[in-house]
């Protein structure tokens, strides 16, 4: 163990590539040694090897809202591991994960009370496209096999969730492999409607519209399910406008196509709420959850479903497995342990009451920013915001490694994708470090104007 802290023999693997990390320019990295290894994590804060300490604007991967190495969730941890550290989820279960799900299933809308366990984001979305259409075939209508996704849409990294994602960098590989009956909703962002909104941009409902050309493309007898973030996190912090979301509800329903909420990134206190759905007041048939549920420490997702879809699966004989499907980890004691302390402390602390009283200080600091040359657009929702940038033709990619750099000069960690820089800040930040933190993006920006 001494041998792999040591910072030499670090440096060495880095430069011979022995760690391929995911969504990396591995080169580039690999090359920076010390500059790239992360140390030690305490609060919303990193440590660096080489002493740096930078601000955790992202909450990680939008996965560590209640910071870093919490004592209660360490010792929730250390307690289960001593106790049952790994039991199969096949056949049999475990009192932490029974009692999760009822208490996951009592947190989210009204209507949806079964909880499926999965490992990630990735693999509940990859469940719940699996559970729509195999809750359409059980019903007799085994035609709905196609599945709608939206244009710059993330739902992880399995075949399926790839396949209704709608990020052209995610797809483009793999565009031969792609599961057949699938097609996208445009997305709801227009920057010539609601550049600089603030929350919920006012125009844009009629998007939801879009749902209608499809179904009358592809008819609907043949579509189980569109998927949707209310919130598209990864691909910049796009908010859905004022009764977006109930007109895909609508026609959802009128058309008899289940409806998904990915909540992967918003799930369990990002805007506000237990989920975003309920901020905005729309009910979808399933939802797929992760990251926030166990504060990132241990990798757990799942998916929530009505009791309708759960009680079309109880069917058959009692002695058949009603859904072919699940993981090794599934519902894992120490995910499950972790995930019981990290809600405990979001209902004692009531981080849905912090998250809303620091959404107005984000919002106030992001838009400050308007007026510099480089910024097109400034965007926000609950505890989330974007800057867009104004795209620099054959410049873009070098841009955002600059700007991630300067960021780590300046002391923040930042998560800029193409032309946009996303936040999602741990809710136990404090408004004078989100001022803080928007400051130093100030000055990274200016600098970074310089160059280009």
């Amino acid at each position: 163990m001494n041998e792999l802290k040591n910072e030499s023999l670090c440096a060495l693997a880095m430069s011979e590539g022995r760690n391929w990390m995911p969504f990396t320019a591995n080169r580039l990295v690999n090359g920076r040694g010390d500059h790239r290894v992360v140390a030690s994590a305490k609060g919303p804060y990193y440590t660096m090897a080489d002493g740096r300490t930078v601000f955790d604007s992202l909450s990680g991967l939008w996965c560590t809202p209640l910071g870093h190495g919490h004592p209660r969730i360490v010792e929730a941890l250390r307690q289960q591991a001593e106790t049952l550290d790994f039991a199969p989820g096949f056949q049999m279960t475990h009192a932490p994960a029974v009692t999760l799900a009822a208490r996951i299933a009592r947190m989210a809308p009204d209507g949806l009370e079964h909880v499926f366990f999965a490992n990630s984001g990735s693999e509940a979305v990859d469940t719940a496209l699996k559970i729509a259409i195999g809750f359409h075939k059980l019903r007799g209508d085994g035609g709905r096999f196609r599945l709608i996704g939206r244009e710059r849409g993330y739902h992880g990294v399995g075949f399926g969730g790839m396949s209704v994602g709608g990020i052209v960098s995610n797809r483009k590989m793999f565009a031969t492999v792609m599961m057949p009956g699938v097609d996208h909703l445009r997305h709801p962002y227009d920057h010539a409607h609601v550049a600089f909104s603030k929350g919920q941009p006012e125009w844009g409902a009629c998007l939801a519209d879009d749902l209608e050309r499809l179904v009358a493309l592809h008819d609907a007898s043949t579509i189980a399910a569109v998927i949707v973030e209310p919130v598209q996190g990864s691909t910049g912090v796009l908010v859905p406008p004022i009764g977006y979301l109930q007109k895909l509800r609508e026609i959802c329903t009128k058309h008899g196509i289940l409806l998904i909420f990915d909540e992967v990134i918003t799930g369990f206190g990002r805007m506000g709420e237990n989920f975003a759905s309920q901020r905005f007041g729309v009910t979808p048939d399933m939802i797929t959850f992760a990251k926030a549920v166990t504060n990132g420490i241990v990798p757990m997702g799942g998916v929530i479903v009505t009791s309708e879809i759960y009680k079309t699966f109880m069917s058959g004989p009692e002695s058949a497995i009603e859904f072919a499907h699940g993981y090794t980890y599934s519902g894992h004691p120490l995910a499950a342990a972790v995930a019981h302390t990290v809600l405990d402390i979001m209902e004692e602390e009531d981080t849905n009451a912090r998250v809303r009283a620091l959404e107005p200080v984000l919002e106030e600091e992001v838009h400050s920013l308007r007026g510099l040359s480089s910024v097109k657009d400034l965007r926000n929702i609950g505890f989330t915001a974007a800057i867009e940038l104004s795209p620099l033709p054959e410049k873009s990619a070098l841009r955002s490694v600059q700007l991630f750099e300067y960021g780590l000069q300046e002391g923040v960690l930042l998560r800029v994708t193409g032309d946009t820089i996303s936040f999602g800040p741990p809710f136990i930040s404090t408004p004078d470090q989100i001022r803080e933190m928007i400051q130093k993006v100030r000055n990274v920006l200016l600098r970074c104007e310089e160059d280009f």
